[in-house]
């Protein structure tokens, strides 16, 4: 049976190759957190093999780059898309009489934008396409690189790339500790396709045809034999001089910016930061530092010296207060081009009301918090989904790690800048925690905060630092330096955490060398594939 659908992948056309191409792509996006259903990427995956097969290969170098086998690209990643993505639509329920209209938008135009990229990966392996196993090699490395570019071009958006496929367990993302999610993608893609050598090949040996899938499972349980490894060698140690309260105050995000709600929502938000945990704990006393999550304050908090010195009062003797806030950018010297618009900030306050440090948010969210190609797409009514967004400006990449007075230094990641990959600049090798701000409360109720919570899982098992995440409702955790979780906050509850920071580790593998490995991976594969392609000609023309 499989082995006559291979074959009539062969021969389709038209839009039932589209259309199967898009369900495949469906079908593999179900291998993503938080389903994580591996066996579903090793059924979506080989389609693509199979209907590339039937491609015409004597072809114009043009129609074979924006033919057929990108058409079959596009499709499959517009049904990867469309369903590992389908949670953000979400957003345009929060003010529907604003944004809904734009729903279908947000449902199928941002999924159609990316599936470019896969449109571009399967054009670009179809120009080194060959009736052998090397095909797979050569649809493995295109799709691993493009999907480096789609992280990377255009400000990026790493969402879901096919290496978050390994978070199925701590074990296997262990591997992130290596080679990073980006050499993960490559590893995952090219297990995946392995079971399109099965069919329709019935003539070839059976070692020939099933030997690439028993070699994919080899290499999965060596991921997870190094994984449990790895773990049992990196046991949790904590410091002893930072205790940590984290508050998530669960603000519905329909109701944080209304003004006759600002004085409940501050009120809400000191007395969790005072309140005992049990009896016996001694609250706030015996905290270091608290921390709010990303944009918490109702309110520009430099115009309200008095909410500076109700924080002061709620604060006792040598305890910083890290909290997300929006900020007024004024450069009364006019020295910044950004002047006038809104920062998305970090910012810490010690026990004098004093503001001590501060970190304006690097990369705004695509549409979210500003729209790429503004005065093309705004001719079509595109507009930023939060309000009063079309006037943030964003700040400087951190070179430099977050030092107030008596704290740790450590990396400030607001939001989705926790999805970059080997993006956190310099100031990485200086920190001994990462501090990630969020607000989940856009997509309460959706599969998204689990998979911004898996991402972010994922940067600190590859840098080896451990990441205290805090959201205004969502999942709020500390994880240590190997992924993981030593203590969290259900979702869409009001919650207070307390709890010691982890130390970091040494160093990685990932960490020591960045992208470099991945990029010898792609190198020294598609030199393979060449090589492996003119050794086939050379004997063809033999015979």
């Amino acid at each position: 049976m499989l082995d006559r659908f291979a074959q009539w992948c062969h021969l389709v056309s038209g839009w039932q190759r589209q259309a199967v191409a898009f369900v495949a792509g469906a079908i593999a996006a179900l291998s993503m957190p938080p389903l994580n259903l591996l066996p579903a990427a090793f059924v979506g995956f080989p389609i693509i093999v199979w209907l590339l097969d039937g491609v015409e290969r004597k072809q114009t170098l043009v129609a074979r780059a924006f033919g057929p086998a990108f058409r079959i690209g596009w499709a499959f990643g517009f049904g990867y898309f469309t369903i590992g993505l389908h949670w953000m639509s979400g957003a345009f329920f929060v003010e529907p009489d604003l944004f809904l209209w734009a729903l279908p938008l947000g449902l199928f135009g941002l999924p159609a934008l990316l599936a470019i990229f896969w449109g571009l990966a399967t054009a670009f392996a179809h120009l080194f396409w060959s009736d052998f196993g090397q095909r797979i090699l050569a649809l493995a490395v295109s799709i691993a690189l493009f999907e480096f570019l789609r992280g990377h071009l255009f400000t990026g958006f790493p969402w879901n790339l096919p290496g978050m496929m390994f978070a199925l367990s701590l074990e296997t993302m262990q591997l992130g500790a290596l080679i990073g999610v980006y050499g993960m993608s490559f590893i995952a893609v090219l297990l995946a396709l392995t079971p399109a050598a099965i069919w329709p090949n019935l003539e070839q040996p059976t070692s020939a045809r099933f030997g690439p899938l028993g070699a994919a499972i080899i290499v999965l349980c060596g991921i997870f034999s190094f994984g449990y490894w790895q773990l049992g060698q990196s046991p949790t140690t904590y410091r002893d001089d930072v205790n940590l309260r984290l508050v998530q105050p669960n603000i519905p995000q329909a109701e944080k910016w209304k003004p006759e709600n600002a004085e409940l929502i501050f009120s809400q938000l000191l007395a969790m930061s005072a309140e005992k945990a049990s009896p016996a704990d001694p609250g706030i006393i015996a905290a270091t530092h608290v921390i709010w999550p990303e944009s918490v304050f109702p309110f520009f908090i430099d115009d309200h010296p008095d909410a500076l010195a109700r924080i002061a009062r709620m604060l006792p003797n040598g305890t910083n207060l890290i909290a997300g806030a929006a900020r007024e950018n004024r450069d009364f010297a006019g020295l910044d081009e950004n002047a006038g618009g809104i920062h998305n900030a970090i910012i810490s306050i010690n026990d004098q009301g004093e503001i001590n440090a501060a970190y304006n948010k690097y990369r705004l969210v695509p549409f979210g918090e500003f729209v790429p190609f503004k005065p093309i797409l705004s001719l079509f009514g595109i507009r930023e989904l939060v309000t009063a967004s079309d006037s943030f400006v964003h700040g400087q990449r951190p070179n430099t790690p977050m030092n107030p007075l008596g704290t740790p230094p450590f990396l400030p990641l607001i939001c989705y800048e926790v999805i970059f990959s080997g993006g956190m600049g310099a100031s990485i090798a200086q920190s001994q925690w990462m501090l990630n701000l969020t607000n989940d409360a856009w997509f309460s109720g959706t599969i998204g905060p689990s998979q911004h919570f898996v991402h972010a899982q994922m940067r600190a098992i590859e840098e080896g630092v451990p990441l205290v995440r805090v959201a205004n409702t969502g999942i709020t955790a500390i994880i240590d330096p190997v992924g993981r979780v030593v203590a969290r906050l259900q979702s869409d509850e009001p919650g207070v955490l307390n709890s010691k920071l982890p130390e970091r580790l040494e160093q990685t593998v990932f960490s020591s060398y960045r992208h470099n490995v991945f990029y010898l991976m792609i190198f020294g594969s598609f030199l393979l594939v060449l090589l492996r392609n003119r050794w086939r000609r050379y004997w063809e023309n033999i015979d």
